[in-house]
Parts: C-alpha cells; sequence; structure tokens
C-alpha cells in the first residue's frame, strides 16, 4: 500500500497513515489527497483495523497546500482544479468522521493551513511538545478550507478561531492545548513511543462500542438533549447484549483485563 506519497502500515490492529513529502513539509502534492481518501476508506472498511494514526514524515506533520502549486495555477488562471482539490478535502474529512474507528492525529512538527484542519478533523489529537499550529491560509490571501470554519469554532470559540484565522499567527503545543485543541503533549523524545502506546490502547478496547461513542460525541455536539438521550436509548440496547459487553463485565467481576472482540455488523 505503500508509494513515494504516503506510508502505509498496520500492525497490531493500528492503521498508520505516514504523510511523506518530507523536503515539503508534507504539503500535498498531486495525487496525495486522493490517496489519502483511498486508503482511509479502506481501513474503515477493514475489521482489523481497530484505531488509525495520520502523522508525518521528518520534521512536520502538514504545511497544507502546496503553494508553488498553487501559484501556477494562479498563473493559468484556473479555479477548476482548486475546485477539485477542496471537494477531495472535503471528502477526506467527512470520511475520518463517518468511519468506526478513532483516529488520531499524531502532530509531530508544524502543522499549517490544511495540515491544522486535518488534524482538527481527527478525533483526538497528540502533540509533540515541537509542534507548531497555524491558520496561515490568510498569510497568503485564502480563506481556510479542510472544513476549518466548522472544525475550529467548535474546539476554541467563535472569538479565538477568528484570532486565529484572521491573523494566522504560529502557536505552540502548549497553547493549543490551552485552548483545547488537543488531548496531550509529549516530550518530543518520547512522543512515538507515547502515541503507540495511547494507540494501542484504543485498538484494544471494544471496536462497535467505541465506533458508537464516537457517533455519538458528535451527534451531541449537534443535537438537543431529547435527541441525545434516544441516540443512548438505542445504542445502550444494541451493545448490551454484544459479545463485548458479555465479555467486559465478566473480565470486572473476575478482575482481570478483559479481550474484546472484532467489529459486530449492524
Amino acid at each position: 500500500m505503500n508509494d513515494q506519497r504516503l506510508i502505509v502500515a498496520v500492525e497490531n490492529g493500528v492503521g498508520t497513515i505516514t504523510l511523506n513529502r518530507p523536503e515539503a513539509m508534507n504539503a500535498f502534492g498531486d495525487g496525495m489527497r486522493e490517496k489519502l481518501l483511498e486508503t482511509l476508506e479502506s481501513f474503515a472498511d477493514d475489521s482489523a483495523v481497530r484505531c488509525v494514526v495520520i502523522t508525518g514524515a521528518g520534521k512536520a506533520f502538514c504545511a497544507g497546500g502546496d503553494i508553488a502549486s498553487m501559484a501556477d495555477l494562479q498563473d493559468a488562471n484556473d479555479t477548476a482544479v482548486v475546485e477539485a482539490r477542496m471537494t477531495m478535502a472535503a471528502h477526506v474529512v467527512q470520511t475520518i468522521r463517518r468511519m468506526p474507528q478513532p483516529v488520531i492525529a499524531a502532530v509531530n512538527g508544524a502543522a499549517a493551513g490544511g495540515g491544522m484542519n486535518l488534524a482538527l478533523a481527527c478525533d483526538i489529537r497528540l502533540a509533540s511538545d515541537r509542534a507548531i499550529f497555524a491558520e496561515s491560509f490568510v498569510k497568503i490571501g485564502l480563506v481556510p478550507d479542510w472544513g476549518g470554519f466548522s472544525l475550529l469554532p467548535q474546539l476554541v470559540g467563535t472569538a479565538k478561531a477568528m484570532e486565529l484565522m484572521m491573523l494566522g499567527d504560529r502557536i505552540d503545543a502548549t497553547e493549543a492545548s490551552r485552548l483545547g485543541i488537543l488531548n496531550h503533549v509529549y516530550p518530543h523524545d518520547e512522543f512515538e513511543e507515547e502515541v503507540a502506546r495511547f494507540a494501542m490502547r484504543l485498538a484494544s478496547g471494544p471496536p462497535t462500542t467505541l465506533a458508537r461513542i464516537k457517533e455519538g460525541v458528535y451527534l451531541g455536539a449537534r443535537v438537543s438533549m431529547a435527541e441525545g438521550f434516544a441516540y443512548e436509548y438505542q445504542t445502550q440496547r444494541q451493545v448490551f447484549l454484544a459479545d463485548d459487553a458479555r465479555e467486559g463485565m465478566r473480565a470486572f467481576l473476575e478482575k482481570r483485563a478483559p479481550v474484546f472482540g472484532g467489529r459486530e455488523s449492524d
């Protein structure tokens, strides 16, 4: 599944996607968006993949769009390619949100523009203490894409989102954590080990239950409490008699670690 643009690996239930243009800070080159979408869709349908990690090769997570390529499109007065790229980015973000597995952004370095918003689209964000973030679109006269207008205000509120998007200033991992963008920040030398440990904890969890939790959290963020209660009632009935719930309760009573099975069909 590897090519020059992405490195893809699956080990112990964790599917890892590494953006692989380190010489360009992993900016999205031609075909990268499509390959990322293809890989995510493949993982979504693979019951052996129980957690997904997206990270970057080298010193950066992702610098967003390739500005040299965009300048060429401007010279050609071409917006059709821009629209196609934005459509593909939207498909990537929507796939991350819909797929049943938890998706971790492992932000090892700079995450700027579309790279920052790709991280925001993930369910959980873990960062090295060397990570930096920037809604840098305004610096080149563009507006945010990759779902940024929806994703960032949900995490930091409208006032702070306005500031970050209108100024395009960089913020470090400490500030990103304070704003609620990050789940955890780790020392850079320990980062890969900590990400692996976190991903394995998710991969060893009950996959159907985790899928329902993911669905429920995003649902609860946009609907009334009454609708949230309805989801809880319906979903708890579905999982209560499932194998993983039986295993979890018996393991608790027997004072041992549970061993959860694979994803169950709806």
